[in-house]
């Protein structure tokens, strides 16, 4: 036995208490989703698997992922994969984790989705600055009249992207292509999706170190004022949106009135705006203004 036990129980045990101590939050969540991760345990299974004895190599693991947990590196990077809206997916360095709050923007965007296919019997999705393909991947797996090209400037976002659409069986309806916003992009599409970098520059370093330290940059940095993407998302969307087709775009939590006057300036109306789990506006979709 080592000096933190030799049992499934005491190894989470010595987790909660080390997190605990380091004032990590959700220290008895992330000891179990760790553990749990770590040896390919479902929940239940930790909570019930308590007097299950580790072998060294697994103690080793559980170990050197402890460490890691307390130097704030967050628990799906450690473990690699981190589910979302159903779909198990891959990290990498430079994707964004994907978080809950996220899965608003792939739920309002379904409903819109679900609509022009029930028009026009298909519809393409263009996901732009794809990350893990989370948000296209998403859409396609619960519309299977759909096809998505993702884009983004990041060789390893979209490798990781196609590698994800493989694991979750969407492959075939699913590309990828290298580009920065709408400079590699033909055609016309249904749905334009984007969960763009927000993150005002001077703000970044008061970020979690979580998210500050182990997110790549790139997909935090919005500019001076965070709109950066938004801008060039609004400028050109248009030329590439099919008719009555629709622009959904995850926001930071004040940037409600800009981002809807950016797209507002360049011929689009605000179809719908939605909260996050914290009340805090996160998700707006914008139509094409046919009026003007």
């Amino acid at each position: 036995m080592t000096a933190n036990g030799a049992t499934l129980g005491e190894w989470v045990a010595t987790a909660r208490a080390r997190f605990s101590a380091a004032g990590l939050p959700d220290a008895a969540i992330e000891a179990r989703l760790l553990l749990g991760g770590l040896l390919g345990l479902s929940n239940t299974e930790v909570f019930t698997g308590g007097d299950r004895l580790l072998g060294e190599a697994e103690r080793q693991a559980v170990a050197v992922a402890i460490e890691r947990r307390l130097k704030r590196e967050p628990v799906h990077r450690i473990l690699g994969h981190r589910e979302f809206f159903g779909l198990d997916l891959r990290l990498s360095r430079e994707t964004l984790e994907p978080r809950p709050d996220t899965e608003i923007l792939v739920e309002k965007t379904l409903f819109y989705l679900r609509r022009i296919v029930a028009e026009k019997g298909r519809a393409r999705i263009l996901d732009l600055g794809v990350g893990t393909g989370a948000i296209g991947l998403a859409l396609l797996k619960e519309c299977p009249q759909a096809e998505c090209l993702g884009s983004d400037v990041s060789e390893d976002a979209l490798a990781t992207a196609m590698a994800n659409a493989h694991l979750n069986g969407v492959a075939e309806r699913y590309c990828t292509i290298r580009s920065d916003w709408f400079a590699g992009i033909d055609g016309k599409f249904d749905v334009i999706v984007s969960n763009p970098p927000y993150i005002a520059s001077s703000v970044i370093h008061e970020l979690d170190p979580e998210v500050r330290d182990f997110d790549p940059l790139a997909a935090l940095d919005g500019g001076k004022d965070g709109l950066d993407a938004y801008r060039a998302i609004a400028a050109d969307a248009g030329s590439f949106l099919a008719l009555d087709g629709i622009v959904a775009v995850e926001i930071g939590f004040d940037q409600k009135q800009s981002v809807t006057a950016l797209f507002t300036q360049k011929g689009f109306l605000l179809a719908e705006s939605a909260q996050d789990y914290g009340h805090n506006d996160r998700v707006l979709v914008f139509a094409c203004n046919n009026t003007k």
